[in-house]
């Protein structure tokens, strides 16, 4: 895994990793037969995922430990409290709701000291929630929702597009406290669970074009998501990002800064074949396979079709690509699709190694 990361081999096979984004909700929310039905493929990758706090309310090993001011309240009538967590922990336990981007949680950066004032303690007990023991897959440590994500979920979509430009000076001082906040996470999930890489999430991106001019990212994200990734260099490790929609006017400053590993390259959003021919040897692609029609409309035949068309667009002899899911499971999809992907991917890499055989 960390040769293909780095671009310094490929090995004898793509790596997979698919059962990261399939969830419970495919086997009728049962875990012990998801779980027996993904024994029986490969999968490359462990995670393990920090805890990050509650949008309003703390947790019993720490009451403080939530993102919103003091007092307020999700808004019920909209909210969804989503109970446990997926199996592998693909979504972190915590308060979900409908229509999230709509609520607004710090109406005023002039009225924000209460927020900066409670912000949660990046050393909390409530942080490290699960035990991993590290074994022989490339560990994998994240958390949900990075800069952009956590702007908005605080202050509502409507708002958080339009602070760039009306309240730039919040936003490097927001940014500046979650990279701090982010970083000290960093360095307890390595010492804890000695991960190998972080991955995070922050959709920047829409279906036809990124969220944000060159000039606002380069001004506003590029420094932060830089610090992210020379901390986890600092130490060792990797970094992730999940990003969906079209970025592509992105890839060479993420590239810039050091960025290893990107996910999706979403289906339908870019040119997947111009950005394999003109990225794929500078950033590892964690590529993911569409999920908005394939799984659950298409047939296993159409399956087949894109896997093998991904894996011969982004595979290199010197790494530096992967597979995996566009994004999480809905209970529509089918698992004769499912089937299909698995067996096309080991069908492909067992050609690859008859080659390396040869």
């Amino acid at each position: 895994m960390i040769k293909v990361i780095e671009g310094k081999g490929q090995g004898l096979r793509v790596p997979l990793a698919y059962d990261f984004w399939i969830g419970n909700n495919v086997f009728g929310d049962n875990p012990e037969k998801r779980a027996k039905w993904l024994e029986q493929y490969p999968c490359d990758v462990d995670t393990v995922f920090l805890a990050m706090p509650g949008m309003t309310e703390g947790t019993e090993a720490d009451p403080d430990y939530f993102w919103a001011p003091a007092g307020k309240k999700q808004d019920d009538t909209r909210g969804l409290d989503a109970k446990g967590i997926y199996a592998k922990g693909i979504y972190a336990k915590g308060i979900y709701a409908l229509g999230i981007d709509a609520q607004c949680f710090i109406e005023d950066w002039e009225e924000a000291e209460d927020f900066y004032e409670s912000f949660p303690d990046a050393d909390s007990p409530a942080m490290i929630t699960q035990k991993k023991l590290k074994g022989d897959k490339y560990l994998l440590g994240g958390w949900w929702y990075c800069f952009f994500e956590r702007l908005w979920s605080l202050r509502g979509m409507e708002n958080a597009l339009t602070d760039f430009y009306l309240c730039p000076d919040e936003i490097h001082r927001f940014f500046s406290k979650l990279s701090d906040f982010y970083i000290r996470g960093m360095e307890r999930a390595k010492k804890e669970w000695d991960v190998d890489g972080f991955f995070v999430s922050d959709d920047i991106g829409t279906q036809t074009a990124p969220f944000f001019s060159l000039e606002i990212f380069r001004e506003f994200f590029k420094p932060y998501y830089k610090k992210l990734f020379d901390k986890a260099h600092e130490m060792g490790c990797h970094f992730w990002l999940h990003t969906c929609g079209n970025i592509e006017l992105y890839f060479p400053d993420f590239i810039e800064i050091g960025l290893d590993v990107i996910h999706p390259i979403q289906k339908n959003t870019m040119d997947e074949k111009k950005i394999a021919k003109e990225y794929g040897g500078k950033i590892c692609i964690w590529c993911g396979i569409d999920v908005q029609y394939l799984f659950a409309f298409g047939t296993p035949k159409e399956v087949r079709e894109e896997v093998r068309c991904l894996m011969e667009n982004f595979h290199r002899p010197e790494g530096r690509f992967m597979m995996t899911m566009g994004n999480g499971s809905t209970v529509d999809w089918k698992i004769e699709n499912l089937e299909a992907m698995y067996e096309e991917s080991m069908r492909y890499n067992d050609s690859l190694q008859k080659k390396e055989e040869v």
